[in-house]
C-alpha cells in the first residue's frame, strides 16, 4: 500500500501499554512490528516476522538473560539489533531490520521508517503539566480508513446522537476555533438533559456532573486530540491517540491522566473517566463502522468547518 502521511510522527504506544518483557505487535502502515520493554525501562522495536519460517515475534516470549525476543516456532532469538542468537554465537549481520522509536514522557513515537515531514509534537507534555496519568483506556482496531477515523475526533455535532445515552446532550456551542499549521484548538460549551433516576442507577457520579461544562480541546494533526475539562471532583484530560494500521483498519488508544480537588478522590476519578472512556471509544468505532462508503453530503451542519479543516490537511499532506 501507499503509505498514509509519510513523514508523519505517529505515538504507536505507551510504556504502560507495554508491560515488563511482554511483546506487544504493532501494526503500522500494513507493517508488522514487535515492541518490548526490558526491566531497566529501555524499549525495544524490531519486524515481527522471523527470517526462519515466518513466524510472528510477538506471539513468542523475552530471554531476560540475553534481553531477547524469542520465535515461538523454533526458540530462535533476536537481539535489539535483529542479531540471531544460536547455540551462544551471534550473527554478525542482523537478520531483522529494527524500527526507530523515539520516547517521550513516556510515550513511544515512530516515523515508521520514513523521513520526518514534521516534529514530533509538544502538546501532551504542554497539556497535562501538573496532572497525573491515570492509565490508558479504549485500546481498540477499528474498521475504518484514517480518514473517517479522525473526522470523527473533529466532528462537533455528533455528541448528541453517538453519544446521546452517555452524555445527554441537548445544546452545543463553539465559541472558540483557533489553528495554526497541524495544531488547532477549541472551546466546547454543552448543555446536558435533566439527569433521570435511571441515570444515576447507572452511574451514581452523574450526580456530580454540572448542567453546563466547558471543554478545551487541542489538536496536534494527525496523531492526536486531547480534551480537558473542570468538574466538581476536579480535572480531567484525555489525550486520543489514532494512526493506521491498513488502507481499512485504523488503531485507537487513550491517555487518561487527572487533577483531582482531594487526592482520596484520585481512584473514584480514576475508575469513572477510564469507564467513560472506553464507552466513547464504542460508541465512536460503532459509528465508523456501521456507516456506508462515503457519498458527498446533501446536508450541512454548524461547525463543520472544524472537520473540513481536518480532512483539507489530510488532502493537502
Amino acid at each position: 500500500m501507499e503509505p498514509i502521511l509519510p513523514g508523519a510522527p505517529w505515538l504507536i504506544a505507551h510504556r504502560s501499554m507495554l508491560g515488563i518483557n511482554k511483546p506487544y505487535k504493532v501494526t503500522l502502515n500494513e507493517h508488522d512490528y514487535v515492541l518490548w520493554q526490558n526491566q531497566q525501562g529501555e524499549v525495544f522495536a524490531l519486524d515481527n516476522i522471523c527470517p526462519h519460517m515466518q513466524a510472528p515475534l510477538s506471539d513468542g516470549w523475552i530471554c531476560q538473560d540475553t534481553n531477547t525476543i524469542t520465535c515461538p516456532f523454533h526458540a530462535l532469538k533476536f537481539d535489539r539489533e535483529g542479531k540471531l542468537h544460536n547455540s551462544e554465537k551471534v550473527s554478525s549481520q542482523p537478520l531483522l531490520t529494527p524500527l526507530d522509536i523515539i520516547i517521550k514522557d513516556d510515550c513511544i513515537w515512530t516515523y515508521g521508517g520514513h523521513t520526518p515531514k514534521i516534529p514530533i509534537p509538544v502538546l501532551i507534555a504542554n497539556v497535562s503539566a501538573g496532572m497525573s496519568f491515570l492509565g490508558v483506556a479504549g485500546e481498540k482496531s477499528m474498521r475504518g480508513t484514517f480518514l473517517d477515523s479522525i473526522s470523527i475526533n473533529y466532528d462537533y455535532n455528533h455528541q448528541s446522537g453517538t453519544h446521546r445515552d452517555l452524555f445527554g446532550i441537548k445544546a452545543n456551542r463553539i465559541p472558540v476555533f483557533e489553528h495554526d499549521g497541524y495544531w488547532a484548538k477549541v472551546v466546547q460549551e454543552l448543555d446536558r438533559e435533566d439527569t433521570t433516576w435511571n441515570d444515576i442507577l447507572r452511574n451514581p457520579l452523574t450526580l456530580t456532573a454540572p448542567k453546563t461544562y466547558t471543554g478545551t480541546l487541542e489538536y496536534a494533526f494527525p496523531a492526536l486530540t486531547t480534551f480537558r475539562a473542570t468538574f466538581p471532583f476536579g480535572e480531567v484530560l484525555q489525550v486520543h491517540v489514532l494512526y493506521p494500521e491498513t488502507p481499512t483498519q485504523t488503531k485507537t488508544f487513550v491517555l487518561v491522566y487527572s487533577k483531582p480537588k482531594h487526592p482520596i478522590l484520585k481512584p473514584l476519578l480514576g475508575q469513572f473517566v477510564l469507564s467513560a472512556v472506553t464507552t466513547v471509544v464504542e460508541q465512536d468505532t460503532r459509528a465508523i463502522e456501521a456507516s456506508y462508503s462515503r457519498q458527498p453530503a446533501k446536508i450541512r451542519l454548524p461547525n463543520e468547518e472544524i472537520m473540513f479543516h481536518a480532512q483539507k490537511l489530510y488532502r493537502e499532506w
